[in-house]
């Protein structure tokens, strides 16, 4: 794409809950209807008669669903607004909304899109547990039987083995690990001590709870939306005392990471836009805006790197690119899957030799400035609904921006399953 052809916009989002809480008798499609409603018809958008100037509605979720296959084009229906619009389903775990950004960023940078809306979703509360495959074949053989003793008799062949039942864990298929056990694994080989993670974690409540969470609220739907009118992770009241009291979360015996220092399990849906300077024209002039000037991929093999670290090698090819260190990132918005991951990921970047092995960056990129990482919290005390946190960020990162000069430039990362690392690079206008 052409450096400077595409532009984020901060859409709306749900407030973020604890699974099986306050927004528990929401599905995804009802979490993202009333989001996308009001970003488009809302004074965030070009209303619903100005619906049809979208080219494209890109949304993802991560979880599968058994009646949901595009949930673009679901959500989008659902939604009530100009059914002419086209829409398309994105997934990429944890980076599913940012990817689904810099997918439209690649269409604007081609010509072939003005205005699309991105965004995803998460009901950690509605996911839907599987059946074994025989157990699936035998009950599908019973529906076709096509009379009542054949359907009885199908039945009859169920065997116990057959009884098994699928729940999806935040697991690697590959390696059979929970996301947790990775990155005890990686806090363990970086040594990141407790205590660090505890600080971390800390930092990011109190980030998203200045003032009173006060910075959200032009990102959030229509209080009575929901039944809760702001996010209910955060917590004011917390202490390196409280944190430092909580049991090891993944490993009994001598695990670091904790409830306190990881991101809980969310439900929540966030949307933002991205436009190119055409597509500007059908947005409110009042609604911020930072140009996307970038971004970059990288992946690891989860059997012999940390499966979370991907992000510091993508961070490190496209700073080098541009010709930036990273005292030159005026704004670092990291998504907080684990504090001991994000503090990882500032190790390696910190190490000459480690990115040596792995980028072109040969004489290392500077001290990370810690600082300036995530100033109005991250996924640690927000929460992390898998399809929403990209959007979430972007549309975090935009507003934040424009509270500083123009050509402020943030760096948004996002660590996500399968030794995937997804990053872009937006500045200022």
């Amino acid at each position: 794409m052409n450096p400077g052809s595409a532009f984020v916009l901060p859409g709306l989002r749900t407030p973020f809950t604890k699974m099986d809480r306050e927004l528990a008798r929401f599905d995804g499609l009802a979490l993202s209807a009333p989001v996308i409603q009001q970003t488009v018809a809302g004074d965030r958008g070009p209303g619903r008669d100005g619906a049809a100037r979208i080219d494209l509605v890109l949304w993802g979720a991560v979880i599968p669903s058994l009646t949901v296959s595009n949930w673009g084009r679901e959500v989008w229906f659902d939604s009530g607004l100009d059914p002419g619009v086209p829409a398309q389903g994105i997934v990429q775990a944890c980076a599913t909304s940012l990817a689904a950004a810099t997918h439209a960023a690649g269409q604007v940078g081609a010509g072939r899109a003005d205005l699309v809306l991105c965004g995803g979703v998460e009901s950690m509360s509605h996911t839907q547990i599987g059946l074994s495959q025989g157990l699936s074949r035998k009950i599908r053989r019973a529906g076709r039987a096509g009379s009542f003793p054949r359907m009885v008799r199908t039945l009859g062949d169920i065997r116990p083995r057959d009884l098994r039942i699928s729940v999806p864990a935040v697991a690697e298929r590959t390696t059979g690990k929970t996301m947790g056990q990775h990155a005890e694994e990686m806090a363990r080989e970086w040594g990141i001590p407790r205590e660090a993670q505890d600080r971390f974690a800390l930092a990011s409540h109190e980030g998203a709870t200045r003032d009173g969470g006060e910075f959200f609220r032009s990102l959030l739907v229509t209080p009575g939306t929901f039944p809760v009118d702001g996010d209910t992770l955060p917590r004011s009241g917390t202490s390196p005392e409280k944190l430092a009291g909580l049991r090891p979360a993944f490993s009994r015996s001598a695990g670091t990471l904790t409830a306190g220092n990881s991101s809980p399990l969310t439900d929540g849906a966030a949307a933002c836009w991205v436009a190119s300077e055409a597509g500007l024209s059908a947005l409110p002039d009042a609604l911020p805006r930072a140009r996307l000037l970038d971004w970059r991929q990288a992946a690891i093999d989860p059997e012999r790197e940390g499966l979370l670290i991907a992000p510091a090698i993508a961070i490190a090819q496209l700073l080098h690119r541009h010709g930036l260190s990273l005292d030159d990132i005026g704004l670092w918005e990291i998504h907080e899957a684990f504090a001991a991951q994000v503090l990882c990921t500032v190790a390696a970047l910190e190490s000459p030799e480690w990115l040596a092995a792995r980028s072109p960056a040969k004489d290392g990129l500077g001290a990370f400035p810690r600082e300036r990482i995530n100033p109005n919290g991250g996924s640690v005390a927000l929460g992390h609904p898998f399809g929403a946190t990209g959007a979430r960020i972007l549309s975090q990162t935009v507003v934040e921006l424009a509270s500083r000069p123009a050509g402020t430039r943030a760096i948004v990362s996002v660590c996500a399953a399968g030794g995937l690392g997804h990053v872009a690079l937006l500045e200022a206008v």
